[in-house]
This record gives structure tokens, C-alpha cells and sequence, in this order.
């Protein structure tokens, strides 16, 4: 199994000024360390949870990507995941190709369909009905995957016309930046996932859960006449591997044996610099092993 790292929160000891020296720090040890991915959210404003208000910091995903890949070599980069209504799609298909060509094509395109109502308001961006952004991030995916081929023709659907997808250059990973759907939902998540994804992201609320939604994205790829072992099947959850070890590897080995392949976590403590190489030195290599 891999391990892949997400960073939430940019309140960092010292303030605005820390965040580029912290950010690359971080980043250079996550590469380091024998991670495979490293993501942010797609948030303008922090997310209102328990610890944290919309006032608290929070910068924007692409230009940030675009930093990290200039510190790093190895990892995958992206967010988990891009909210579908906050730009253009053949303009996101644009930055993303941006990002898999300076970065040696190491970018993925986490994608989903948006749901932080606040912050559409706040910044004055259109907030449609949830079958809207659906059918919005339906056509989305289709744009990426047809700007990331050889057709540069037009593409005609019931929300976004493009006259022409160019796309110059190209990406540099053969087949475009792979895309990974965050979701579990039944019905129009899990259905995309098995009809254009190339991986999925769960959330690891229990593995009970976890395997009757991968029994959900089956059947679906049974619908769309696709083989399940296509999409890479990922999960993101609240851990901590350094809190218990043993306790870390062994809900690994469960969500491992359903057929989980990557792990996101979330540093804790005062400087996530350290703390990701600690998991590298103490964790990776046992993950690995799973």
C-alpha cells in the first residue's frame, strides 16, 4: 500500500511569512520519505469544523501546486479534490497539463462535484442544485479527457460549448493526468468513477463501509463494461500513523485485503516537517509490505 500526504491547513507557527519556507520544507521531506502524493484542498475560504473558522488561512490550490512541484521530484500532485464549479473546464484542463508539464508529469486531477456553499456565495461564484453540478462535472470530465486526446474539435453539451479543445502542449503523461473521483455516493459518484476515472477516494469512515461502496463501483463498472482492476481504489481518512503504529498497520492490513492501494493522511503537531519524516522512517516501509 502507499501513503500519500494532504495538507488542510496553512495556520502555521509565524504566520503568512513561515507558509513558503514551511510549505517547501515540507514538501521536500514528504518527497524524501518515500510518499507517493501530495495534495491540498480546493478551498478558498478554511472549511468550518470544529477548530477552525472561514477566516483562517487558506491559499489557493493550483498556484500552491505549482510551487511544491518546483521543490520536489518524485511526488504526485493535486488536489483532493478540485471543486468542479470554480473554473471553466477547459480551462482547468488547461492548468492541469500546465502543472503535468513543469512538473515532469507528476500532476492528477482530483475532481468532484463542490459543496461549500459559503464560500460560492462569498466570492460571488454561481452555486448550482446538486444534479446540476453533477451533470456539470460529468461534462467536465468529458472535456479533460477529450483536450487530453487528439481530437481538438468542438464539444457540445447542455452547460459548456468549446468551439475548439486545444491543447498545446500536451501533457507529457501519455494518456493525460490520471483522474481520481472523491465520493461515495451510490447513485452519480460511484457511476463516473467507473465511467471515466482512473482511481477513486473514499472516505475511511469504517471498512465495512469502505467494501459494500467498492461492491457498489463493481456493479457499476459491470454496467459500463469496464474491469474494476482499471481504477486504482484510494482512501482518506482521519489518521494519525504515528499515534500507534502496530494499530495504524493493522486497519492498513484491513482496508488492504479489500484492495485499498493508497492512504492519504493529515501531519499532526507542531511542525509537519518532522513529522513526515518520521512516518517515512518508522511507517513507510512496513505500508509497503501490506
Amino acid at each position: 500500500m502507499d501513503i500519500a500526504l494532504h495538507l488542510p491547513r496553512f495556520d502555521v507557527p509565524g504566520g503568512t511569512q513561515a507558509l513558503p519556507s514551511l510549505l517547501s520544507a515540507t514538501a521536500r521531506a514528504t518527497d524524501g520519505a518515500g510518499f507517493s502524493a501530495l495534495t491540498l484542498m480546493d478551498h478558498w475560504f478554511q472549511m468550518e469544523q470544529p477548530g477552525t473558522t472561514a477566516f483562517d488561512p487558506m491559499l489557493e490550490g493550483y498556484t500552491t501546486l505549482g510551487f511544491l512541484a518546483a521543490q520536489t521530484q518524485h511526488l504526485s500532485l493535486g488536489l483532493l479534490v478540485t471543486g468542479v464549479t470554480y473554473r471553466h473546464p477547459g480551462l482547468l484542463a488547461k492548468t492541469v497539463t500546465t502543472l503535468d508539464v513543469l512538473s515532469g508529469g507528476r500532476a492528477m486531477l482530483g475532481i468532484g462535484a463542490a459543496w461549500y456553499e459559503r464560500e460560492h456565495r462569498g466570492l460571488g461564484v454561481p452555486f448550482p442544485p446538486v444534479p446540476e453540478r453533477f451533470e456539470r462535472l460529468e461534462e467536465t470530465l468529458q472535456i479533460c479527457r477529450q483536450m487530453w486526446g487528439d481530437d481538438t474539435g468542438p464539444y457540445t453539451g447542455h452547460h459548456y460549448r468549446l468551439a475548439e479543445t486545444i491543447c498545446s502542449p500536451g501533457p507529457v503523461q501519455q494518456a493525460g493526468p490520471p483522474i481520481v473521483i472523491g465520493g461515495m455516493g451510490e447513485k452519480k459518484t460511484l457511476r463516473l468513477v467507473a465511467r471515466y476515472a482512473d482511481a477513486c477516494n473514499l472516505f475511511a469512515f469504517d471498512p465495512g463501509e469502505v467494501a459494500h461502496k467498492l461492491d457498489v463501483l463493481a456493479r457499476h463498472c459491470d454496467t459500463e463494461g469496464r474491469d474494476p482492476a482499471e481504477i486504482k481504489k484510494t482512501i482518506i481518512g482521519h489518521f494519525d500513523p504515528l499515534a500507534d503504529i502496530d494499530a495504524f498497520l493493522a486497519a492498513m492490513q484491513e482496508y488492504a485485503e479489500l484492495g485499498i492501494q493508497q492512504v492519504w493522511v493529515t501531519p499532526s503537531g507542531p511542525s509537519p516537517t518532522d513529522w513526515t519524516a518520521r512516518v517515512g522512517e518508522q511507517v513507510v516501509p512496513k505500508l509497503r509490505d501490506l
